[in-house]
């Protein structure tokens, strides 16, 4: 396998994954708020990447963590939370939708704050999947009008956080193995997470029963799989490939995600299922070779 048909194959194991880790929060949620999914998510991922990505961390050079660090707040510490209370007041679907934002975000912020050049191509590619995304959003609006859509305001910030990681992944960290950045990540973030379980009361106030114990059970498969792994494949995608091409995964990973929600009794319209053909259009302009 040379290295174009590999960056395809993680790029599809990826949105498998991540389009499949929206439908997980939603059950997480129906036995714990929306900080403890976010905080839960943050702290066993943490434990899972020490236990087999430790000794990585000896790699990071002094002068990469904070690159690391920053990578770990716009990356993963907001969008964990932010993604977590979106998911508890709109369709999963929906969420997943607006989080194919990021290439357009990756684009400005590539250019505007990195110097990253691109093609003319690539622009029309991630306009034709926003216009996609935007049929989405409106006919899931119509679908669902008694769902509060100011919290999709939440997906569209985590965007912008997800196209600063990625740049600075490419730029700053583009040597360092995926392994030590995503460990070297977690570790950051486990006091902030701790601290937000303290404050809002969990140590004090949480049980387990027949609710929240099937809770932990999805947002373990998340934070190990959805979160752990996944960000391990995706670190070393944005080295193998570019940054327009890595954040691309957010254009497929709806289409998982409407899947798993129409199996769960969320509503899809024929005009959604074209939206997604849109947006597949687009993947292929902006990822197309000359």
């Amino acid at each position: 396998m040379n290295k174009n048909q590999y960056k395809w194959v993680v790029l599809l194991i990826l949105s498998l994954i991540w389009g499949s880790s929206f439908i997980l929060m939603k059950k997480a949620l129906l036995g714990l708020t929306p900080v403890q999914v976010g905080a839960f998510r943050i702290l066993i991922t943490a434990v899972f990447l020490l236990l087999i990505g430790f000794k990585s961390l000896k790699k990071i050079k002094k002068e990469q963590w904070k690159y690391v660090f920053y990578s770990a707040l716009l990356g993963t510490l907001f969008p964990s939370f932010l993604f977590a209370f979106a998911v508890d007041k709109i369709d999963s679907s929906i969420a997943s939708i607006l989080n194919s934002l990021t290439p357009f975000n990756t684009l400005i912020v590539g250019v505007l704050v990195f110097g990253f050049l691109f093609q003319k191509k690539q622009i029309a590619g991630i306009l034709i999947g926003l216009l996609g995304t935007l049929i989405l959003i409106l006919k899931g609006a119509d679908l669902n009008p008694n769902q509060n859509y100011w919290f999709a305001l939440f997906p569209i910030i985590s965007s912008i956080g997800y196209a600063f990681n990625v740049n600075i992944i490419k730029k700053h960290l583009q040597d360092l193995e995926p392994i030590a950045i995503t460990t070297g990540n977690f570790i950051l973030i486990i006091i902030p997470a701790l601290l937000v379980l303290a404050f809002t009361g969990f140590f004090s106030s949480f049980e387990l029963n027949e609710t929240t114990e099937p809770a932990l059970f999805y947002i373990t498969i998340l934070a190990i799989v959805g979160t752990g792994f996944a960000k391990i494949m995706f670190n070393k995608l944005i080295q193998i490939s570019s940054p327009i091409f890595s954040s691309s995964v957010t254009y497929l990973i709806p289409i998982v995600a409407v899947m798993w929600g129409i199996l769960d009794g969320e509503k899809l319209s024929l005009i959604q299922l074209v939206a997604g053909v849109i947006i597949l259009f687009g993947v292929y302009l902006v990822n197309k070779k000359k």
